[in-house]
């Protein structure tokens, strides 16, 4: 069983001018499309080619596998950021989602901080996690491919890619830009109340 690139939540020009056309058009087609090709290669004829995609990222994270881990890592990673992300996102969370950010961060404006800091503090290459554990809200920060799937009891509900290739091509050096746009326009809290629920936490 081979794993396929999944199509895009919207068109590739839904998010414009927040992220171009041009930025998904490379992100989307050719860095995740890249993930899914190499690990499939990795995989073909092997006993992980039937694993799903979550098992495979654990496997190959107990096991060593590097290169494997990055790639099957990344593919769920990109997935995950195009959900994290909606048109006409941002504003505010609502209900058990809203209480639980005020009760664990003081405020929006808290979680909007530590959030921010995580991505623009990631050395290089990364992601920011809003995730739960034992039933508390955390803000996180991972290398590379690296992901919070990898440690138990954690559940991630939405992410934010600190790649440059997420963002240069809109906002050249300017990280700091790029995050507030995602926090003010594009954070899908929709798609962060559902994982949430789904996590029982």
């Amino acid at each position: 069983m081979s794993h396929t690139l999944p199509e895009l939540p919207y068109s590739s020009d839904a998010l414009a001018p927040h992220i171009s056309a041009e930025t998904l058009g490379f992100h989307h087609g050719k860095h995740h499309a890249a993930y899914v090709s190499k690990m499939n290669a990795a995989i073909e004829g092997t006993a992980k080619a039937d694993l799903p995609l979550e098992d495979l990222i654990r496997t190959s994270a107990k096991e060593g596998d590097q290169g494997l881990f990055n790639n099957a890592a990344q593919t769920w990673n990109h997935t995950f950021y195009w959900n994290s992300m909606t048109p006409k996102g941002g504003g505010a969370p609502k209900g058990d989602l809203a209480e639980r950010i005020d009760r664990d961060f003081g405020s929006l404006e808290g979680f909007r901080k530590a959030f921010a800091d995580a991505g623009a503090s990631q050395f290089g290459s990364g992601w920011a996690w809003l995730a739960v554990k034992d039933g508390k809200l955390e803000v996180r920060k991972t290398l590379n491919a690296e992901t919070p799937l990898t440690e138990d009891g954690v559940v991630p509900l939405l992410t934010m890619d600190v790649w440059e290739h997420a963002y240069y091509l809109d906002y050249q050096n300017r990280r700091p830009d790029y995050i507030e746009t995602f926090l003010g326009k594009l954070v899908n809290w929709d798609f962060a109340a559902e994982n949430l629920v789904k996590s029982g936490q």
